[in-house]
């Protein structure tokens, strides 16, 4: 038997590489030139040196040390992102104290660049590694100056979108051609026109450092440009800080199911396998790994895990294939695991069945909150106890001292509302736009509130005239009492 493989993509690669590494070298030769020209200018003199000379000669020479040092920090955390052991230390933070670090980090290196900020007073705090997001603003703030005029200026807006906070740098430069866009975060990517010259950051690694960084956070980043000549704008998304919203905490109960659960891990790499399952050890929970896709269906019926983490590439097959092959997969909330963030990816992914979608590499933080949310989601809510009533929300049924209680959909959703806002008081009009939503817009009046009422009161055998489950506030609304019996009007 003879084996063919075609070699062009593997020499593709081997191209790139030694095309990188020239690059890298050359970018490292430029100052390492003008220190050593500076020196030898210093030691060679056959006169003193004027002091304001030797000082201009020490300030080339800091100027460049500086340079080098940061194409070095560069180089070390590409190769982090490479090898997926990039970490960031997130914790809540204000968008605009990072912004103002990053500008005038910026400022004070490029004087005479103008930058402007459009910052909403009501931005909620993100999760972030506050150094590592100051890094992504620096390096688009300087793509920005490197690729427009100077006095061009240079824009820093931001707003929220759902869970997360949406950061935009924008300038009036030259514009990317729209083929050139999906490339411009990959590595090794030579710039526009093949002009090699143009350094390391046009080869891309500045911007491939800024993919790594954001994806470590759990964003995404992306950029917009109307064409040649049109200007580019670099967008990029951080988590909001958890505490930034209305979050309902869990209950007791579920809390301490969550910290228990078993996580089952599935990846060929046991480096990843020993960072993840130390991550989740860390959190709490009881991670059993393997990097055997042929072990899954055995261990998922052994140790019926709560959550599965799974790698989209393993040996002979893929994640998704193996989540087709394996029934028990698809009750299970699953968390793939990839070191690819493309769009089409993602969506294949999530319309496999999974539960959400991570992108190597990311942080122990991260990991944890992400497992956490999909065990929350797939938890849903505790059942609802007052009294001799209870509540399955997950399987919609209500029970009274035990005894199933039949319900129309009408009364079950009303009761729904109800018992999930427990303790405040729902106006007529909150109860037709929470129970109804927009069906019935104009035909559903609050008489039909209080018919509904009625009849789930007589069928959970509340007297109207002394109730225990639907209370009623004279004038505002309806309501159900919760364990402390305190009201809030809603």
């Amino acid at each position: 038997m003879v084996t063919l493989q075609d070699l062009s993509p593997l020499e593709e690669l081997e191209r790139m590489r030694a095309e990188f590494l020239g690059i890298v070298s050359h970018e490292l030769r430029a100052p390492l030139i003008s220190i050593k020209g500076s020196t030898a200018t210093v030691l060679g003199a056959s006169t003193a040196v004027d002091r304001a000379e030797m000082v201009q000669f020490f300030r080339v020479i800091d100027e460049q040390a500086d340079r080098m040092r940061g194409l070095i920090a560069d180089l070390l955390d590409h190769g982090r992102i490479v090898t997926g052991t990039l970490s960031v230390s997130a914790e809540p933070a204000t968008v605009a104290s990072i912004v103002d670090r990053a500008r005038s980090a910026f400022v004070s290196g490029a004087a005479g660049r103008v930058v402007s900020i459009d910052l909403p007073e009501d931005l909620p705090r993100v999760m972030a590694d506050r150094a590592r997001i100051v890094q992504v603003l620096n390096n688009l703030l300087s793509n920005a100056a490197r690729h427009s005029p100077e006095s061009s200026p240079i824009r820093i807006e931001a707003t929220r979108e759902g869970v997360h906070v949406v950061i935009s740098v924008t300038d009036r430069g030259r514009g990317v051609p729209p083929d050139r866009l999906p490339h411009l975060f990959r590595k090794y990517t030579p710039p526009a026109g093949g002009d090699h010259r143009r350094g390391l950051s046009g080869a891309g690694l500045g911007l491939s450092i800024c993919k790594g960084l954001v994806e470590a956070h759990g964003g995404r980043i992306w950029a917009d440009s109307a064409g040649v000549g049109q200007g580019t704008r670099f967008t990029f998304t951080v988590p909001v800080a958890e505490s930034a919203g209305p979050a309902q905490p869990l209950p007791p109960v579920a809390r301490e199911r969550m910290q228990q659960a078993r996580v089952l891990v599935v990846d060929d790499d046991p480096q990843m396998l020993r960072y993840v399952r130390n991550a989740l050890s860390e959190a709490g929970y009881l991670p059993v790994v393997t990097g055997n896709p042929d072990e899954v269906a055995g261990l998922l019926r052994t140790l019926k895990p709560a959550l599965v983490l799974l790698d989209l590439l393993l040996p002979d097959t893929d994640g998704i294939a193996l989540m087709e092959e394996i029934p028990e997969l698809t009750d299970l909330p699953v968390i793939f695991i990839s070191a690819y963030g493309r769009d089409e990816t993602v969506v294949r992914a999530l319309d496999a069945g999974a539960a959400d979608y991570i992108v190597k590499p990311f942080s122990p933080a991260e990991l944890a909150a992400r497992v956490r949310a999909a065990l929350r989601r797939s938890a849903g809510p505790e059942p609802f106890v007052l009294g001799e009533l209870t509540i399955r929300y997950d399987l919609r049924r209500v029970a009274l001292a035990g005894r199933p209680v039949r319900l129309t959909p009408t009364e079950y959703e009303l009761l729904r509302v109800l018992s999930m806002n427990a303790g405040r008081v729902l106006t007529h009009e909150s109860l037709l736009r929470q129970a109804w939503g927009g069906r019935n817009k104009g035909s559903v009046d609050s008489k039909l509130v209080r018919a509904v009422v009625k009849r789930l009161r007589r069928k959970l055998g509340d007297d109207a005239a002394d109730p225990i489950y639907i209370l009623n506030e004279r004038g505002v609304g309806y309501y159900m009492p919760d364990a402390h019996h305190n009201r809030t009007q809603v």
